[in-house]
């Protein structure tokens, strides 16, 4: 198992963790959790907490999360969502500013980000973004 960091995108933990999970999105995310590779971000955890229908769900879900190693968005990140928004928007791609954050927070620390949102690998196309998608 390679030595590398993973940021998991809100659309892989979904994929993951729902009760019909894609076979492939939960061995990948368990298989990282196994080697203690996963990193989150706050705004990954505001996507799932604020995505959970009952209390029970959301404290299980937040107790899990609080395990992992949280990448802050302190002020260099959002410098970097700033400048990467800008560059995207020149190179005419519009991305969504949440999946900017997501991303600046996975290159603050060159993580790669696991994800299943197209988005992701556009931003890599034209950033210094390392991503690993699980669709096609």
């Amino acid at each position: 198992m390679p030595a590398d960091r993973y940021l998991v995108d809100t659309s892989a933990w979904i994929l993951a963790l729902r009760k019909n999970f894609l076979e492939n999105a939960k061995a990948r995310v368990d298989e990282l959790l196994r080697y203690d590779l996963v990193f989150t971000s706050d705004m990954v955890k505001l996507e799932l907490l604020s995505g959970t229908k009952t209390e029970k769900e959301f404290e299980r879900l937040q107790t899990r999360l609080a395990g992992l190693v949280n990448i802050e968005a302190d002020h260099s990140v959002w410098h970097r969502a700033f400048e990467l928004g800008f560059s995207l928007r020149r190179k005419g791609l519009t991305i969504p500013h949440t999946d900017i954050l997501i991303a600046s927070c996975a290159m603050q620390i060159d993580a790669v980000l696991l994800h299943a949102d197209a988005h992701f690998d556009l931003i890599a196309s034209k950033a210094s973004l390392r991503v690993e998608s699980l669709i096609g």
